[in-house]
């Protein structure tokens, strides 16, 4: 259904559009005064011109062709830049590894629109990996894809649907404080060093590598953990 008529000396539109979903939307627009057109022929052209005009809905979408290499370069080019504050450094290390290690390598030649959720789950499982560091990977993939969706390079998640447990098989050792001095008088300075700053502070493991001197104040006692 498609007219064009006055309200209150205004000129409207009324359009039918279908939306992604299947479903009539009624809109209407308003193309101006009485005034502004000499004569109704005038208006009616006009709104054949909107009417005939296609909505964003009717418009095809192209994903933009795009490896997931690519898109790796896209994403640390953006967003794991060192002037970057958004993400801590550890986190960017963490990224820039899982990146390099577990996902160019397998995906680097996928085309955006070759991956597929399955493929995706089956390949996580087949890791010889903890199940958090699974569920990582498997994470950095998902931000990868929003990254490219943000980016207007693509246009859907596959890995959304992709279920990956981060709850540990079984139940970790904890050692109890005469057994961490015993394994401190078997190491070397450096790497006594590591697990004496592990023991006493629980800090993770990505957080100990990303440690500096600079890190350190001795002078008041604490530590600035990134």
């Amino acid at each position: 259904m498609k007219r064009s008529k006055a309200w209150s000396g205004r000129l409207a539109v009324s359009m039918v559009r279908n939306s992604g979903n299947g479903q009539r939307v009624y809109r209407k627009r308003v193309i101006g005064t009485v005034e502004q057109y000499s004569d109704a022929v005038e208006a009616r052209r006009f709104a054949a011109g909107i009417l005939a005009m296609p909505s964003p809905a009717d418009l095809p979408t192209k994903p933009v062709a795009m490896t997931i290499a690519e898109l790796g370069q896209h994403f640390q080019h953006r967003e794991l830049a060192r002037d970057d504050n958004w993400r801590s450094y550890s986190t960017r290390r963490n990224y820039e590894f899982n990146l390099r290690k577990w996902i160019i390598p397998r995906w680097g030649n996928y085309a955006l629109g070759e991956v597929r959720t399955i493929e995706v789950e089956s390949w996580l499982r087949s890791l010889p990996l903890a199940r958090s560091s699974c569920a990582k990977i498997r994470n950095l993939m998902s931000v990868l894809f929003n990254h490219a969706w943000r980016y207007e390079l693509f246009d859907r998640n596959p890995i959304k649907l992709v279920r990956q447990s981060a709850k540990r098989r079984a139940a970790p050792n904890v050692l109890a404080p005469a057994e961490i001095k015993l394994l401190l008088d078997h190491l070397d300075l450096r790497e006594r060093t590591l697990v004496l700053v592990a023991a006493s502070t629980g800090l993770r493991q990505s957080e100990l590598f990303a440690l500096k001197w600079g890190d350190i104040d001795f002078s008041q006692g604490t530590m600035n953990v990134m």
